[in-house]
């Protein structure tokens, strides 16, 4: 299968770990001594004040799955009190 990194952009990732959306696509890491796809980056949630949290990096490793319109992946979360979500990548 290929695909465009165009058109990841466009799959929502949610995590199967607690099937929370985390979002869209914004960036991929590419490795480029090897051609792979190290992680896909999706942008952290937005705040009160518009300030954006740091970007969720989830490891090629833990991608699960591509469908037609969404990319399960498989990240454990750890709670923070107020309902936000750090995700842990590697764990």
């Amino acid at each position: 299968m290929f695909s465009r990194i165009s058109d990841l952009k466009l799959r929502e990732v949610i995590n199967l770990q607690d099937g929370r959306r985390l979002g869209f696509v914004e960036d991929v890491e590419l490795d480029l001594e090897s051609g792979r796809i190290r992680s896909i980056i999706v942008p952290g949630k937005s705040s009160f004040w518009l300030l954006r949290s740091e970007n969720i990096v989830i490891p090629w490793e833990q991608i699960k799955r591509f469908g037609t319109d969404v990319i399960l992946v498989e990240m454990p979360s750890l709670s923070t009190g107020g309902g936000t979500h750090i995700y842990l990548p590697g764990q």
